[in-house]
Order: structure tokens, then sequence, then C-alpha cells
């Protein structure tokens, strides 16, 4: 295992319930989009390793935690201009495709979007670094 794969697989163990499984929903649209756009077969391409190791960085340092609206609902863009576009990109072409090919995944998505959205107190928010690329 590479020290980004140990660093990726803490990341993960550390998240809770809720957010792992919206890493889940995201590494699976990164994955289709890679597969399809990038001809990577079964393994991201550089590119798309680097975005979904962000998205791991981004979704671990969530001031919402469990609470986490979807991102279409949140009202923290915790990701950087480029990182941003990058996956509105993918989740534009994967998104649509989730109900056939990770249907629990796409399921859980569409209720987790029905979330009401909590506004953060001031000790939330001080949870969530910079917006810059240094995550």
């Amino acid at each position: 295992m590479t020290g980004s794969s140990k660093e990726r697989l803490a990341a993960v163990s550390a998240l809770p319930p809720r957010l792992r499984r919206e890493l889940a929903t995201v590494s699976a649209m990164i994955a289709m989009y890679c597969r399809s756009h990038h001809d990577s077969g079964s393994t991201l391409c550089e590119q798309c390793r680097e975005l979904e190791t962000y998205a791991t960085r981004r979704l671990s340092h969530c001031p919402f935690a469990e609470q986490k609206p979807t991102c279409a609902k949140c009202p923290v863009h915790c990701y950087s201009p480029a990182r941003r576009s990058g996956i509105i990109e993918v989740m534009r072409f994967s998104g649509p495709r989730m109900v056939f090919f990770h249907p629990y995944l796409a399921l859980h998505h569409l209720l987790d979007g029905r979330r009401v959205v909590k506004k953060l107190s001031r000790q939330d928010n001080h949870r969530s670094p910079d917006q810059g690329e240094s995550l």
C-alpha cells in the first residue's frame, strides 16, 4: 500500500457512517466518469485519483459531520473553484447513471437530499479549514 493509500484509508475509517456513504457515492461517480472519459479500465487515472483524494480530505473536514446535506444543498462551498468545476462535471455525467449502476447509493443520495440543512454556529464553522488547495 502506498503512502497516499494509507492516508486515504485512515481518513475514510475516521469518517462517520453518513460521510463514508457520501464518499462511496462520490467515489462511484468519479470511477464511472473516469472509465467513460479516460479509458482507464478498472483503475482511476491520475487526475481522477487526485479528485477522489481531494474529495476525501474535504469530507473529513466537513463542519456538518453526520448532518451533512448533499453538495447541491450545502451552504458551504468547500471545494476550490478549479476542483468544484471538475466535480460538477463528474456529477452531471454520473448522477443520472447512478440509478442503474449503483441503485443503493443513488437511493440514499436522493433521501439525503431531502434533509433539512442546519445553520452552522460559529463554533461549528471553525472545523472547516480554508478553502484553498492546502487540503
